[in-house]
């Protein structure tokens, strides 16, 4: 029985409250399922039959609460936890964007028609702030992950907002014949991006709003105008639009156009687009929504670009819609003015129903009290449509039914409608499950529990110390699929200790991430599933690989394959060289993708013992090429590396096995039965030695601290050896610096004692000379005298006339200076007489305005006078004619 509910909400305006009128719809058929949780429906009051059109819808940051605006400017919020709503505000006007995850969670943003923005608080009712500056209607509200900073775009603008101070910070104007489409913020990144009219997509850093890059030009020739846009939570990818049936995916990283997507030809154009959040894809979006021009949100996979599914139709088109944050919910704004709500959940459980089931029985009890007299009737043939005899009948034969029939059916029944037993006996037809359905089917045999809370507080405790530099001892050239590992494994260890410490745990869950790494839960549950149920007793021995289990397998071996063995013995090949590396690679090294899927369809159907036999078996089928190895190495690499042999041989060996090995050395007996994982939380694994895993993570603790004190005292060594060197080549410098200021001096005194000798030898020719001066200086010196005496009075001449140009000068500047000094004084007899002239006028203005009030005030008071004697006059003749009149009626 599923259950349809639909909201209509009456608002009178001439009383406050809201009158909601509930429905509820009951369909009884299981086929018609409904993925709408919700109509809402707001009629006018007195006539149910108009409606009043929602035009906007929002989500808050948590995804539980809805914001709906109509075109009248009644604003609801949906509390969908809750399961309330209220009506927070009556603009007046119709709103054209609303924003609803800022950082004080009670306030939200809502545009206009008037071009204005406003802000209201949803518990206060309040106007928080009203902000103007558009002056075109605003298109498109983006707040960025602080929840401080809005965007609002309109055709020729979009401003940024502080929403703090609600200030506009900047404002972005282009040309009228370019246009902008949308401006917003990238999620995780200090990046705006803006979308222009003409193709161009720009980057800018938000606190200097610098150009970090462009986006190139789209395919030559390219006639798709974009129109839309839509971005990765991660802030990788980005998706544009238009009027065309093609998406442009663009990769920021590398500002490449990485792929383009061609949707159905019903699709002519896009209207929106959005990307469907997943709690476990670590923000890459992989599930985007594209809302045509024909009213349908379409949902594909951009990987595998396949058609997820869609909602909406020709008749219930859909106008707008939001999706929550959280991926639970979307909300679409349809074409007749509702609002219907979506459950994400039920939409992809419709998407992957499995298959119809291929056998059909048709089962009938008589009604007996005796359940040991119960009769089945099961319709012979192994096809859908029973064979007819020549009678047109159909053939039936009668089965008793055992009491235990009932009990073995429960125990076979699977989640998702399947039966084990079914599924074996297809698996054995058939060798292995659909390619289409082997996922399901696998969740179905380990019956997962998909505890999301409980994987979600593993996910949240960060890389495991053990698995942070994983990329150095598994480079794996896929970023993603390393992170996804890094992930799982990390979440592994903090569900126990000994999977930090395991040294083989990355490969046997690699094949797995590989299988499941577009869903990390799933991923995780299924290496968590394997190794509870499949991996039993490998860790009683740890550090070392399992003896008991390598002990089990080689008695196995030694039942069914003694000449093996004893080659095995004979070269020193242990169990721990033949079976360990297939055990802990999970056959990942020797199979390929189809063959490795192939057994581990076998081994998910049937009891872990099986995994132990298909290993056996598949060392039983290789024997002819091991019988021939006689060299260590050899067998090593044999069973390292992919082989020439035939996997369906092998799983029939296994089976063969499973039923021809005595009970004494069979693992069955050993090994429990399968026991899935617990929901809610998952199980305690403990089955492990807890003294060496704690004894060995505290060696590995000492190690790493050994390790960063090495490092610290190296890195000291380091920076005192280059202190010392430095010291050295100083030392060595000064030394040659010393060595040559002691070269320069014995070169300056050799070059001294020269200079004295040649000062010797110019004294003595100066002394001949001197004497052959003398007498020349008798004769001139009276010559001289005279000169010099003329010289003297030159001199004087020459300073007397420098005297006076000195003066002239300094008469010029003084002269100068005062002329300068007259003109500022007449400037500023000018300013003052100025300011007089301006101060007479106020005061002459102040009087007249003084004058025309006390002459006003005169004339008021006069008035007043003339009207206070207008009455006096007015009482007096009036009292004059009251006496005349009185005096009158005396005399009559």
């Amino acid at each position: 029985m599923i259950l349809s509910l639909h909201l209509i909400l009456c608002v009178t305006r001439s009383v406050k409250c809201v009158v909601v009128r509930v429905i509820f719809q009951i369909i009884s058929e299981m086929e018609n399922v409904t993925v709408v949780i919700v109509n809402i429906t707001h009629t006018a009051p007195g006539s149910p039959s108009k409606t009043i059109r929602f035009l906007n819808v929002a989500f808050d940051s948590s995804g539980d609460s809805l914001l709906a605006g109509d075109h009248q400017g009644n604003i609801y919020v949906f509390d969908l936890k809750g399961n309330r709503f209220n009506l927070v505000q009556r603009t007046m006007q119709a709103c054209t964007a609303l924003a609803f995850n800022l950082r004080r969670k009670t306030e939200f943003l809502v545009a206009l028609a008037d071009y204005s923005i406003k802000c209201f608080d949803t518990e206060t009712k309040e106007l928080v702030s009203w902000m103007r500056g558009h002056d075109s209607s605003v298109s498109s509200i983006s707040v960025n992950g602080s929840g401080r900073y809005a965007i609002t775009t309109s055709s020729d603008t979009a401003q940024l907002w502080d929403l703090d101070t609600f200030q506009r910070k900047r404002k972005l104007n282009v040309r009228h014949s370019v246009g902008i489409q949308k401006v917003f913020f990238l999620p995780l990144s200090n990046t705006i991006l803006s979308c222009f009219k003409d193709n161009s997509v720009f980057a800018w850093e938000f606190d200097t709003l610098h150009c970090k890059y462009q986006l190139p030009t789209p395919v030559e020739g390219s006639t798709l105008l974009y129109k839309v846009f839509a971005v990765t939570r991660d802030g990788r990818i980005f998706v544009a639009g238009g009027k065309s049936n093609h998406l442009h995916l663009w990769c920021l990283e590398s500002k490449q156009l990485i792929k383009i997507i061609q949707m159905p030809t019903k699709v002519r154009a896009v209207r929106h687009l959005e990307f469907l959040p997943d709690s476990f894809d670590g923000g890459s979006n992989q599930v985007l929504g594209v809302l045509s021009q024909d009213n349908m949100m379409r949902f594909i996979n951009i990987e595998t670009c396949k058609l997820l599914f869609a909602i909406g139709s020709h008749e219930e088109g859909i106008s707008t819609a939001a999706i929550s944050p959280n991926g639970r919910y979307i909300a679409s704004v349809m074409e007749n003015g509702s609002v219907n709500l979506y459950s994400v959940q039920a939409l992809t459980q419709e998407a992957n129903k499995p298959p119809p089931p291929q056998f059909k029985v048709v089962e009938d009890w008589p009604k007996c009290k005796s359940e040991a007299n119960k009769l089945t009737k099961v319709t012979s043939g192994r096809s859908e449509r029973p064979w007819k005899s020549k009678g047109n009948k159909i053939q039936t034969r009668l089965l008793k039914v055992q009491a235990n029939t009932s009990l073995e059916n429960k125990e076979n029944e699977l989640p998702g409608g399947l039966n084990k037993k079914r599924l074996q006996a297809l698996l054995k037809g058939y060798g292995e499950y659909p390619a289409k359905y082997r996922m399901f089917v696998w969740r179905s045999l380990l019956q997962l529990p998909e505890n999301h809370l409980a994987f979600s507080s593993l996910i949240d405790k960060g890389t495991h110390s053990a698995f942070v530099n994983i990329q150095n001892e598994y480079p794996i050239k896929s970023r993603k699929l390393l992170r996804v590992l890094q992930r799982t494994l990390s979440a592994l260890a903090h569900w126990s200790a000994i999977f930090g410490e395991t040294p083989y745990i990355p490969l046997l869950a690699f094949p797995f991430v590989k299988l499941f790494q577009n869903n990390q839960l799933i991923c995780f549950e299924v290496v968590a599933t394997v190794v509870v149920n499949f991996c039993q007793h490998w860790f009683e021995y740890f550090p070392n690989p399992p003896v008991n289990v390598l002990s089990m397998m080689e008695n196995i071996l030694a039942h069914h394959d003694k000449e093996l063995l004893q080659h095995f013995i004979k070269y020193n090949v242990t169990s721990q060289v033949y079976a360990w590396p297939l055990l802990e690679t999970l056959f990942s090294e020797v199979l390929t993708r189809e063959e490795w899927l192939k057994v581990f369809d076998n081994i998910f159907s049937n009891h872990p013992s099986y995994f132990l036999m298909i290993v056996v078996a598949y060392i039983v089928c290789s024997r002819a090429p091991l019988l021939h190895c006689n060299q260590r190495q050899d067998f090593e690499y044999f069973f390292h590396h992919r082989n020439n042999l035939d996997i369906n041989v092998v799983i029939k060996e296994a089976y063969h096995f499973m039923e021809a090995t005595p009970p004494d050395i069979h693992p069955q007996r050993v090994l429990d039965d399968f026991i899935p994982l617990t929901k809610g939380q998952y199980p305690v694994f403990n089955k492990y030695p807890k003294f060496i895993v704690d004894y060995q993570s505290q060696e590995w603790e000492r190690i790493r601290q050994d390790e960063i004190e090495y490092l610290r005292e190296r890195q000291l060594m380091h920076e005192l050896e280059a202190k010392a060197q430095e010291r050295k080549a100083e030392d060595e410098a000064w030394y040659r610096k010393q060595e040559l200021l002691r070269e320069a001096e014995e070169q300056r005194r050799k070059m001294l004692v020269e200079e004295e000798k040649k000062l010797a030898e110019q004294r003595q020719r100066l002394a001949a000379v001197r004497r052959e001066l003398k007498v020349k200086e008798l004769q001139f010196l009276d010559a001289s005298r005279r000169r010099f005496l003329k010289y003297q009075q030159d001199q004087r001449q020459m300073e007397l006339k420098r005297l006076d140009d000195e003066i002239a000068r300094k008469a010029s500047m003084r002269e100068q200076e005062t002329a300068a000094t007259v003109q500022d004084v007449e400037v500023r007899q000018m300013e003052l007489e100025s300011q007089r002239q301006l101060f007479e006028q106020h005061l002459i203005k102040d009087q007249e305005s003084s004058t025309q009030e006390m002459k006003e005030e005169i004339d008021a008071s006069r008035r007043k006078a003339d009207l206070e004697d207008h009455v006096v006059q007015r009482l007096m003749e009036t009292d004059r004619e009251e006496k005349q009149k009185a005096q009158m009626l005396k005399k009559i």
